[in-house]
C-alpha cells in the first residue's frame, strides 16, 4: 500500500492535476476567507467553511478523477492488478493520497483566518484586557475542520469509486460531480416536504445536514461515525469493483 502511495503522490506533482487543485483550493479559499469574514468585521467562520464545503462538491473530483481511470486509459491497469499487493492496498494508496494533499491544502488555508483572533480582540475588548476570550473561535474553527476534512474524506472515496468505472478522466469528473451533488442535495430537497418522517430521514443521509454542529464547535459523534462509515462504503464497492475486473 505504501508504495502505491508514494507513487500517487509523486503524480499529483509530475503532472499538472495537483497544482491545479492545489492553486485553486488555496486562491479560493482565501478569497471566500475575505470576502466572508475580514472585509465583512466578523470573527464568524461558519459561512466561510459551509461555503467551501459546497465548493468541494467541484473541487474533489478534480483530484480523483484520474485515480483509477488513467490507469485504464494508458492499460497500465493490468500491472496494478498483478502488482505484489492486495486490492485493499492498492485502493486505499491511492485513496490516502489524494486524502493526504486536500488535508494538506485545508492546513495551509487555516493561515487565512489567522486576522480572525485580531477581529475577535477589537470586539471584545483591548488586546491588554485580560477578559478577552477567544474560545469560542478557536473551538468553532476546530469543529469545521474537523467537518471539512470528514465531508473531504467522504468525497474522495465517491469519486475513487467513481473513477474505477471509468476510463476517461472527464466522464469520472462529472459521473463524480452527479453523485456527490446527489448526497448534499437530499438535504436542500428535505425543506421542501411536509412529512416530517421523510424529511428526517433525508436530513439523516444529507451530508451538508452533518455539518451543522461542527460548524458550531460542537463534536458530533454521530455525524462521525456515519461520514466515516460512508466514506468505508465506497472504498469497500471500489474494492469490489476491483475484485471482480481481477478474475473476469
Amino acid at each position: 500500500m505504501f508504495a502505491i502511495y508514494k507513487k500517487e503522490m509523486r503524480s499529483y506533482f509530475t503532472n499538472p492535476i495537483g497544482y491545479i487543485f492545489t492553486g485553486i483550493f488555496l486562491v479560493f479559499s482565501a478569497l471566500l476567507c475575505c470576502i466572508t469574514t475580514i472585509l465583512s468585521g466578523s470573527y464568524e467562520t461558519n459561512t466561510y467553511f459551509t461555503v467551501l464545503v459546497y465548493s468541494l462538491v467541484v473541487l474533489i473530483p478534480l483530484l480523483t478523477m484520474r485515480l483509477f481511470s488513467e490507469e485504464r486509459k494508458i492499460r497500465t491497469e493490468q500491472l496494478l492488478l498483478t502488482a505484489p499487493v492486495t486490492l485493499t492496498g492498492m485502493v486505499l494508496g491511492k485513496f490516502f493520497a489524494a486524502l493526504t494533499l486536500f488535508m494538506g491544502c485545508v492546513g495551509v488555508s487555516l493561515v487565512n483566518l489567522i486576522p480572525l483572533y485580531a477581529i475577535a480582540a477589537a470586539e471584545r475588548g483591548s488586546i491588554d484586557n485580560d477578559t478577552i476570550n477567544i474560545g469560542p473561535v478557536t473551538s468553532e474553527i476546530v469543529g469545521c475542520v474537523i467537518g471539512v476534512i470528514l465531508i473531504g474524506a467522504v468525497f474522495i472515496a465517491i469519486g475513487t469509486f467513481v473513477s474505477s468505472l471509468c476510463e476517461n478522466q472527464l466522464a469520472a469528473a462529472v459521473m463524480s460531480v452527479a453523485v456527490i451533488v446527489g448526497f448534499v442535495g437530499v438535504g436542500l430537497f428535505a425543506s421542501f416536504i411536509d412529512v416530517y418522517a421523510i424529511r428526517l430521514v433525508l436530513s439523516w443521509i444529507s451530508i451538508t445536514a452533518r455539518f451543522e454542529n461542527f460548524a458550531n464547535g460542537i463534536f458530533d459523534f454521530g455525524a462521525l461515525v456515519y461520514l466515516l462509515s460512508l466514506a468505508f462504503v465506497f472504498v469497500f464497492l471500489t474494492v469490489r469493483v476491483y475484485e471482480k475486473r481481477r478474475w473476469s
